[in-house]
């Protein structure tokens, strides 16, 4: 780091850590303690699906049953919560770069290499000079303070997707794609609809090698050329 180059760190902060690492695990325990609650009644009526798992928990001795349940309840909450603080998006904006951190995976970028940066929905984007998306990354972060650190650093940014009305909605077997993309996208189509994100994001780099960004409303794929495709 330059000297006098501090960084601006946009982050959930400590409050969503404490509602991470302290809500789910009292939520799961709830959740123990009703479904011991409510084993009885459930387990007498024969129409009620997984039946036999209620009357197992049923015939278990108390304490003990309310006890595993609330400590299961809270295990799986601290899971939950683990999984959570990996996948949160921390973003660290310097002069000359930025620097992303998500789901265990980290990265920067060059701000020489960047054109123009926005919040599209819930994902901040970084676009190339040739209008390629140099970085897509899914989050809960403000806007407005996403906003402040790049402007503050000096970093181009826009309110809105400048290439948003370029966006068209992928059809299989539609035209205008290069060869090999029509095939990419179905793929990513399979995984998005699976929720296999890591896959999904892996397919839309490949896109990107072809000229052709991605972006998705619910699990519905949208496309637009771009000025860059990569032969190799």
């Amino acid at each position: 780091m330059r000297a006098g180059d501090v960084p601006t760190r946009i982050d959930g902060g400590v409050g969503e850590l404490a509602v991470m690492w302290g809500g789910f695990p009292l939520l799961g325990a709830g959740a123990g303690w009703l479904l011991t609650a409510v084993a009885g009644p459930v387990a007498g009526l024969p129409w009620a699906p997984a039946q036999g798992w209620f009357e197992l928990l049923a015939r278990l001795p108390e304490p003990r049953a309310t006890i595993g349940a609330l400590a299961l309840g809270a295990l799986a909450g601290l899971v939950v919560a683990g999984i959570g603080t990996r996948e949160r998006l921390l973003v660290e904006v310097y002069a000359d770069r930025v620097r992303l951190r998500h789901d265990g995976r980290e990265r920067e970028v060059s701000r020489r290499a960047v054109r123009v940066v926005f919040v599209d929905r819930r994902d901040l984007v970084l676009l190339g000079d040739a209008e390629e998306e140099l970085a897509r990354e899914r989050g809960d972060l403000s806007a407005g303070r996403l906003a402040a650190a790049f402007r503050a650093h000096g970093w181009p940014w826009a309110d809105a997707d400048p290439h948003r009305d370029a966006y068209r909605r992928w059809v299989d077997g539609l035209p205008g794609l290069p060869v090999g993309a029509d095939a990419l996208l179905r793929a990513r189509q399979r995984a998005v609809d699976r929720g296999r994100r890591a896959e999904a994001d892996d397919l839309r780099r490949e896109l990107a090698r072809l000229g052709v960004a991605v972006r998705d409303e619910e699990k519905r794929q949208y496309w637009r050329p771009t000025r860059r495709a990569d032969p190799g």
